[in-house]
């Protein structure tokens, strides 16, 4: 079964677009990297409704041995150094995507 884990990130006071630009590049990285990696995309919120979060990751991977290896890789545990400074909140969740 198809997992897929969403991760949804609400940002701090005064962090700036050349921050968030650094955040994408770094995830951007992430699919040439990692291979349990079977699909991946991220991105900023639109603004087009109310009470949202900043931005969106999602991640599709085959199983629960794959999630871990995504979660664990050394590639992805840079990205989050970059994204962990920034946040005011997250929320994430992993659910069967078959």
């Amino acid at each position: 079964m198809a997992l897929r884990h969403i991760a949804l990130f609400r940002w701090s006071e005064g962090v700036t677009p050349a921050q968030i630009a650094r955040v994408e590049e770094a995830l951007g990285r992430l699919p040439g990297l990692i291979p349990a990696l079977d699909g991946y995309s991220f991105g900023r919120d639109l603004g087009i409704g109310p009470d949202t979060y900043d931005f969106a990751v999602v991640a599709d991977v085959a199983d629960e041995d794959a999630f871990a290896a995504y979660r664990d890789h050394p590639e992805h545990q840079a990205a989050l150094g970059v994204i962990r400074p920034l946040l005011a909140d997250r929320a994430s969740m992993q659910f069967r995507a078959d």
